[in-house]
């Protein structure tokens, strides 16, 4: 399976967009591959990998506006023509498991002050076989439920000290701002990929513990300051999650088989 040239060239022209669209105008990014792939329009293109695409279009839908998607997804078009290989399919999801578990939740659980628990899971050994499974739920389950107590904890205290209308504003600002990209966008991107072939390798519990650790930060954000302010002390993690999403998903690209 080859590029189509002229196909790239129009692409590379234009911005990619979020939702579905109609075929040869408008692109999000796996609709961009199959157009220059030269196969019917769809998001879920024959010559890319399923696992790759499932992240892919979960990070295009959520990332805050095109010129983020031009510039973290659009490069990556190319490189996906040719991805698939069944034989693959598993360990890629184990990666997307892996980063989900060992860099995403830690990530947000820092931000949040939960440094012993951020560290439990960065100490893990990597996921790469599902014989791993039994060992690693129970620390993932026990981090998830400090996650949980340090989210319930911020908001009784801005709650508090500001009176509950006060804390559902700054709350849900600093949610928003998690979301962007590296919050929501990440995780949900990561558990869809490794959902089906990892099982329970993540499991519930991490992505429990993603999501926890994610809102124990959001409402330790907005516990001082509601809007800009509690985006701001998110955007540095948000950030360095885009660019570790980004390497991920350049590994799962160059994955290779097992001799």
């Amino acid at each position: 399976m080859q590029v189509i040239a002229e196909r790239w060239k129009k692409i590379k022209a234009l911005s990619l967009k979020v939702g579905a669209h109609s075929p040869d105008s408008t692109f999000c990014v796996m609709e961009a591959v199959a157009f220059v792939a030269g196969e019917k329009w769809s998001d879920s293109p024959e010559c890319a990998c399923p696992v790759i695409a499932a992240f892919l279009r979960n990070w295009n839908e959520c990332l805050p506006s095109d010129a983020e998607r031009d510039l973290l997804l659009k490069p990556l078009i190319p490189k996906l023509v040719g991805t698939k290989n069944p034989a693959l399919e598993e360990k890629r999801s184990l990666m997307a498991a892996d980063w989900l578990v060992r860099v995403h939740t830690p990530a947000w659980l820092r931000l949040a002050g939960l440094f012993k628990q951020a560290e439990s899971l960065e100490q893990l050994p990597e996921i790469t076989a599902m014989s791993q499974i039994p060992s690693i739920k129970g620390p993932i389950e026990a981090v998830r439920q400090d996650a949980h107590a340090a989210g319930a904890a911020a908001r009784d205290a801005a709650g508090d000290a500001a009176g509950d209308a006060a804390w559902a504003a700054a709350r849900d600002a600093a949610w928003a701002a998690a979301r962007d990209a590296a919050g929501d966008a990440a995780w949900a991107a990561a558990w869809a990929a490794a959902r089906d072939a990892a099982g329970d390798a993540a499991g519930d519990a991490a992505w429990a513990a993603a999501r926890d650790a994610a809102g124990a930060a959001a409402r330790v954000a907005a516990g001082d300051a509601a809007g800009d302010a509690a985006g701001a002390k998110l955007k540095p993690t948000v950030e360095t999650l885009q660019k570790s999403a980004l390497q991920l998903v350049k590994r799962m690209i160059d994955a290779k088989e097992k001799p």
